[in-house]
């Protein structure tokens, strides 16, 4: 069997990465030399204002989150480091946990998985229990076999969990409860896993001991990259995805809170998850909307499992120098279907637990974190901002606006896309178009779930949430939810033209004087 821990995502080769780039400089380049120059006529200086003002705001912003990832990755994280190395076998919690769950994920994949995992588990050389929450009977005689066949020392236990297939978020309770009948001490750490996701070696030993370091440390996560199948241009949207996270995940974790638990690997004390009340949030959460009405999460238990740890004020780390490694298998063979599908489930899963964060309060996650959240709820209207004001320069101003844009676009994305050396040691020239792709696409998708809350769908199963509410209702509610959709839009466009003078203010004078004859 292959070991996990010599698994590395496939990477181009020195000649391609650095042919994309040379292509990319030298058309940016052209281009830039070959545009006239008179588009930059002051009488259009309102334009030219709000977008350096917007410019200013979210590339301020990206420079904060970039400066706090290079002072948290390279000074206050190996100090951290260096402290649990320090403390040696003291740092060791009693017992570890690792609770894994699959369901409809393939064979070879079940195997690499579990067969990460086992490994870890041996190596790891203290107590530790595999907790499988699984469905399908294939699934189970696959893994009893595969353990049976590494023969595990004693310390090493395996734990099966057979349920029906209902979802993720019954699995995990499930898993939660069988962990519980092990009375876990309080300080025993569980690492949820994904069905998707290998371990490398050496990750527990890694982790561990920061609960040891700091008391008060509820969860942690850690960086991740990816094997994907499909086309190539899905491995490159991943690894940009991937690289940014990284960024703006260390630089939340400088004030020691994180923005997702995710599912893929995250870790948290035994006497959380062994919470009734934390149980009953994963297995059962609810949103209740001024507007749709109450409605469970069918997806989204990380943000469940996050929000819970964030409301009773637990710290939570992001470990930089752990890298799990994903299996990627997109719901669609077209690109562009696949990631409006895969964004409407990561996006809607946000939008449905932001607001409640936010109504938190900064008390108990820091000034920090909380307008970091809300930075999430306003980054899909900034987005769109550029765009607009491009287009409505482009009608009323001169055609040449939005080749002005693009090319705008073309070099700031390129020098984030270069910023992002710092994260990982390679970038490909595709990262600014799919960068830019990303936001756009990434945008409207936002907007468009903002207003349809309710709306969910696993990517692994056909399942939808049922509503109980009469076709008649639905009707109402969906032609509400399309209405309110558009109007946001039209106003949000009327008040960039207003902004830019397209529309000018109406003189309420004149027209007063005019209605009284």
């Amino acid at each position: 069997m292959t070991h996990s821990s010599s698994i590395a995502p496939l990477r181009p080769t020195p000649l391609s990465l650095y042919s994309g780039h040379f292509i990319y400089v030298t058309c940016l380049l052209a281009t830039f030399l070959a545009a006239p120059s008179y588009i930059w006529d002051p009488k259009h200086k309102e334009f030219f204002f709000l977008i350096g003002t917007l410019a200013v705001w979210r590339y301020s912003w990206a420079l904060v989150n970039w400066i706090r990832f290079l002072w948290y990755r390279h000074v206050r994280f190996p100090a951290w480091r260096q402290a649990c190395a320090e403390m040696g076998e003291a740092g060791m919690p009693g017992h570890v946990y690792l609770l894994v769950t699959s369901f409809r994920i393939g064979t070879e994949t079940t195997r690499r998985v579990y067969d990460s995992v086992m490994r870890e588990a041996i190596h790891y050389n203290r107590p530790c229990t595999i907790i499988v929450s699984i469905v399908e009977k294939a699934d189970e005689t696959l893994i009893k076999q595969m353990f049976e066949k590494m023969s595990p020392p004693e310390h090493v236990k395996l734990s099966v969990v057979r349920i029906g297939g209902t979802g993720k978020r019954d699995a995990l309770a499930c898993g939660f409860r069988a962990i519980c009948m092990n009375r876990p001490a309080a300080d025993d750490i569980v690492a949820v896993i994904d069905g998707d996701s290998m371990l490398p070696l050496g990750m527990i030993e890694k982790c561990v001991p920061l609960f040891k370091l700091q008391p008060d440390l509820g969860a942690l996560t850690t960086d991740e990259t990816c094997e994907v199948e499909g086309k190539w241009i899905f491995r490159e949207w991943y690894n940009m995805r991937f690289a940014q996270r990284h960024v703006f995940m260390s630089s939340v974790s400088m004030s020691r809170r994180v923005l997702t638990l995710t599912g893929r690997m995250s870790m948290m004390r035994a006497d959380i998850i062994t919470d009734p009340e934390f149980i009953r949030q994963v297995e059962l959460d609810w949103v209740n909307h001024w507007r749709l009405g109450r409605f469970k999460f069918l997806t989204g238990d990380d943000k469940s499992s996050w929000y819970y740890i964030l409301r009773h004020g637990y710290p939570m780390l992001y470990v930089p120098d752990v890298q799990v490694i994903t299996i990627e298998t997109p719901p669609d063979p077209s690109f562009i279907n696949s990631s409006i599908v895969l964004m409407r489930r990561w996006f809607g899963n946000m939008l449905r637990t932001n607001s409640r964060a936010i109504r938190l309060g900064i008390r108990p996650m820091g000034f920090f974190p909380w307008i970091s959240i809300i930075d999430q709820r306003i980054s899909m209207w900034t987005a769109l901002t550029g765009p607009v004001l491009a287009l409505l320069a482009t009608f009323f101003v001169t055609p040449l606006a939005l080749f002005y844009y693009l090319m705008w676009i073309a070099f700031t994305r390129y020098v984030i896309t270069l910023s992002l050396l710092a994260a990982r040691p390679y970038v490909t020239a595709w990262y600014p178009l799919l960068m830019y792709y990303n936001q756009m696409v990434g945008s409207a998708v936002k907007t468009f779930v903002l207003f349809r809350l309710d709306k969910q769908k696993w990517t692994r199963q056909n399942t939808t949430l049922s509503s109980s509410r009469s076709s008649w209702s639905e009707r109402l509610v969906a032609m509400g939810s399309a209405y309110m959709h558009v109007a946001s839009i039209t106003l949000f466009v009327t008040i960039l033209a207003w902004m830019t003078n397209v529309i000018e203010t109406p003189d309420m004078e004149y027209w007063f004087y005019k209605l009284r004859g």
